[in-house]
This record gives structure tokens, C-alpha cells and sequence, in this order.
């Protein structure tokens, strides 16, 4: 049996299969479809230190090859996560890492500070949202302010940190490099890129927020090169994501140099997606007799 099982800042996985934050709830909805014990990880839905209700309806919207969504985010706070969502996923042998989101510095170390005290593996930085305080633009759309983000939140942090990155960028590697000096442990990528529809027949946009983030197999392309140019440019080990509806999707982020993937929009058109792509990346290494998947990571140069 070839070794499917990764290492993510000490944190040890079982196969580097996971889902992505906010396609998959809190894996209460899908468990009926998937066997969670079968992946590496379930990635939470997003969590801030009190309830987000969202934006405004209509915020979903499909695309050629994806959708578009505008959901904001919403949640129920830290404190009904705590209470109902991680005793469910305790009940599973799969690593749990939850997304935390925020409007400021304060809130997402709020956040992270209550985790603190939780049985969860890891934490995921969504630095895609707004920051109040400047104006609104993105803490990941600034390199200052996503170093300083992830200095602030390291302080707080008991467990290993990852910062998941936005591809509405001018430079990924540069937004890389400002994560890396900030301590994280661990970069995720890509978030979803920044698209508009419109209705013809309505004359208006088809989300009520306007613009929404476009997500799906359109976006594959665009994820694996930033995943290939952030593997080359800092020493942080990756989780990859964007489009990813195979095993063979996949290995195209491992062999560009992801150490794990996250599995999103395909889970809303097939929920058996992760466990097939584990299931594929298992018999891919058998078929090729790759010993150990840690010889597929980077391999493409």
C-alpha cells in the first residue's frame, strides 16, 4: 500500500483530502452522503464572534463551468459552533479545522483565542473579508495588512495557523511572503475570484450583493499556477483548492506543489466528490507505484 498520509505543521492527516470552508457546513448536512472518517479533514463553514446574518437574497448564481456566490458569510457565532457543531465532528476520526472570519484584527483574535480552549487541529484564516476599519477592502488584498493580521492572530493562536489567501490580487507570491512573515504556519489557496451576471430578462444582476465570488472548474487554471508560483516563492507547506472535481484535479495541485487539496463547488453537484478523489489519488499511486504521495508534492518544476 503506497503511504497517502501528509504532515501540515505537525498535524498529521490521514490522506490530504479535505473540503473546503463554507461548501460543506459543518459536516452534519453531508454526513448522510460521505463518511467522514474517510477524509483528512472537514474544513468548517466560516465562524465570527457573533452571528452574521448574510447578504441580501439572491446571493447564489450558476455559470458556465461554476457559480457565483454572494452569501456573506453568514453564521452563528462562535458560541452556538462551539456548542453544536464540534461535538458532532468529534464524533468522527477526521482532523478538524475551522474557518474564522471577522471584520477587524479584534474579532477574528477573538475568535481565535475562545478556539483556543477547543478540541480542533487547526485554524483557517478567511482574510477575504471586508476590513471595516480601512475602508472596507480586504485584509488579503493588502501585504501590510495580512502580515500584520497574521502576527496579531499567531499571538493568539493555540493551534497551527492557516492563512488562506485571495487570488484578487495583482501578485500572489508578494501576499505569500507578507503571511510567511507574519508566522503562519500553513497558506491556503485559492479563495474565490471577485464575477458579476446579469439577468437579461430582469435587466438587474443576478446577486443582490452585485459582484459575488466565482468558483468551480472555470477557475481551476488560474488556482493551479498560484499554487505552482506560492510553492516556489515561500517554504510553507500548501493547501490547494479551486475547481477541484477529481482526483485527477487533485494531483494537478499536488504536482504544482499543494502538500493537501480542498474539495468545494463539485460538492454541491456530486456530495460523494471527496471520498472519490481519495479513493482516485489511492489507486493512482498504486497504478504508478508512487511509494509515498510526498514524491508527487512540488514534483513539477
Amino acid at each position: 500500500m503506497s503511504k497517502i498520509s501528509v504532515n501540515l505543521a505537525g498535524v498529521e492527516f490521514k490522506n490530504p483530502v479535505m473540503t473546503a470552508s463554507g461548501t460543506f457546513g459543518s459536516g452534519e448536512e453531508y454526513s448522510e452522503f460521505v463518511d467522514l472518517n474517510k477524509l483528512g479533514a472537514v474544513v468548517t463553514k466560516g465562524v465570527a464572534n457573533v452571528p452574521w446574518p448574510g447578504n441580501p437574497v439572491p446571493r447564489i448564481a450558476e455559470t458556465s463551468s461554476g457559480m457565483l456566490n454572494a452569501i456573506g458569510l453568514q453564521n452563528p457565532g462562535i458560541d452556538v459552533f462551539c456548542k453544536r457543531d464540534i461535538p458532532f465532528l468529534k464524533k468522527f476520526d477526521t482532523r478538524i479545522i475551522v474557518n474564522v472570519c471577522g471584520k477587524s484584527i479584534r474579532d477574528y483574535c477573538e475568535v481565535v483565542e475562545r478556539l483556543g480552549e477547543e478540541p480542533v487541529d487547526m485554524l483557517e484564516i478567511n482574510v477575504s473579508c471586508p476590513n471595516v476599519k480601512e475602508g472596507g477592502i480586504a485584509f488579503g488584498q493588502n501585504p501590510a495588512a495580512l502580515e500584520e493580521i497574521t502576527r496579531e492572530v499567531k499571538k493568539y493562536a493555540r493551534q497551527p495557523v492557516i492563512m488562506k489567501l485571495s487570488p484578487n490580487v495583482t501578485d500572489i507570491t508578494e501576499m505569500a511572503r507578507a503571511a510567511q512573515a507574519g508566522g503562519a504556519d500553513v497558506l491556503s489557496l485559492i479563495n474565490t475570484i471577485t464575477g458579476m451576471k446579469i439577468d437579461i430578462n430582469r435587466r438587474t444582476f443576478a446577486l443582490a450583493n452585485k459582484t459575488g465570488g466565482m468558483s468551480g472548474p472555470a477557475v481551476k487554471p488560474v488556482a493551479v499556477r498560484m499554487v505552482y508560483q506560492v510553492a516556489n516563492a515561500v517554504s510553507l507547506p500548501i493547501i490547494g483548492m479551486g475547481g477541484i472535481a477529481s482526483a485527477e484535479d487533485a494531483l494537478e495541485f499536488i504536482m504544482a506543489g499543494a502538500s493537501a487539496v480542498s474539495v468545494g463547488t463539485a460538492n454541491f453537484n456530486n456530495p460523494y466528490t471527496t471520498e472519490e478523489v481519495v479513493d482516485g489519488i489511492s489507486d493512482y499511486l498504486e497504478k504508478h507505484k508512487v511509494a509515498d504521495i510526498s514524491e508527487l508534492i512540488g514534483c513539477v518544476k
